[in-house]
């Protein structure tokens, strides 16, 4: 299993209060592939701390006015400087 960040754990209903969306557009956002929340056995969608982190990065871009295409590249460069800064570190 992986990390607690990582661990699905909010349903879709908590995980659309705690950032305060509505459920239909996590499920867009899913669709998107800007986020991608676990699933039990049985389908249902649980979402972890760190999709709860993406899905709040998510309402602060569109608050600056990107669209969703746009918050999809702003979610890759961010990640690839996340591993970009992860190799620097290891090479020190």
């Amino acid at each position: 299993m992986g990390s607690s960040s990582t661990t699905g754990v909010y349903a879709i209903s908590v995980a659309a209060s705690m950032v305060s969306m509505e459920i239909q557009n996590l499920r867009v956002y899913e669709r998107r592939g800007l986020v991608a929340p676990g699933r039990t056995a049985g389908g249902t969608r649980l979402y972890s701390s760190q999709d709860i982190e993406t899905l709040h990065r998510i309402r602060e871009l569109l608050a600056e006015g990107l669209n969703l295409v746009g918050i999809a590249r702003v979610l890759e460069l961010e990640a690839e400087v996340r591993r970009l800064r992860r190799r620097l570190a290891e090479d020190d």
